[in-house]
């Protein structure tokens, strides 16, 4: 994966053309895909037979998002299918650091995703059980959202953490990611950016993506 990695969300395309969105955005580095069971957040997506099929047709590594309950159940099932990363939340997962092993043992990288109202802190003690946290900078459930640029405080105290402790883990943010937004999540530490409405909404989904891209690697610092 590059320095800064774009993950588009499938969550903003076009359900009834998914193949022809998927390789809209061939220039990504990732595919992002929310998973919603309508219990932990007030919406309902997809499941297993779509994140099977993604995974199928793309030669982008799939990066499944579980906004469910009972990840502990379900986290693996995705690996199985061919995702090359699972997100679980914080609060869904009855042991984290269990789960995040075996995902990992699967061959698929571990992912620990945080809601706006949550502090960081708490997981700075597993940090190094995980490839990468999802800071949400909206809340979880629907796509189009406002950014929460309160969220990049967070974003700073994790990778500071990260860099003190010389780990490889990964920073991943989510919502309202746009070429207006890119170079703020950036310059806080995040290298990881997905971006819904703000890539599937442009009139070219490839161009969208070079301008985040382009827009976040100008303001990161290694």
């Amino acid at each position: 994966m590059s320095k800064i990695a774009i993950a588009p969300s499938i969550l903003s395309a076009d359900f009834c053309n998914l193949e022809r969105d998927l390789k809209a955005i061939a220039n990504a580095d990732l595919v992002h895909v929310d998973v919603m069971d309508h219990h932990f957040v007030p919406n309902l997506t997809l499941g297993e037979p779509i994140v099977k099929r993604i995974c199928e047709v793309t030669d982008l590594p799939v990066d499944v998002h579980l906004m469910i309950e009972d990840p502990d159940r379900w986290a693996p099932e995705y690996a199985k299918l061919g995702a090359a990363s699972v997100s679980f939340h914080m609060g869904a997962t009855h042991a984290p650091v269990r789960l995040a092993r075996q995902l990992r043992d699967m061959g698929c990288k571990a992912c620990f995703a945080v809601r706006p109202a949550e502090p960081v802190e708490p997981i700075f003690d597993i940090l190094d059980e995980f490839d990468m946290i999802l800071i949400m900078t909206v809340e979880p459930g629907f796509g189009g959202q406002k950014f929460l640029d309160n969220q990049m405080a967070k974003v700073r105290r994790l990778r500071d953490e990260i860099t003190r402790r010389g780990l490889k883990t990964r920073i991943q943010v989510d919502g309202g990611v746009s070429p207006k937004t890119a170079h703020i999540v950036a310059e806080a530490g995040a290298d990881v950016l997905v971006a819904g409405s703000a890539v599937y909404g442009a009139e070219s989904p490839a161009q969208a993506i070079d301008d985040i891209r382009a827009k976040a690697e100008a303001a990161y610092k290694d």
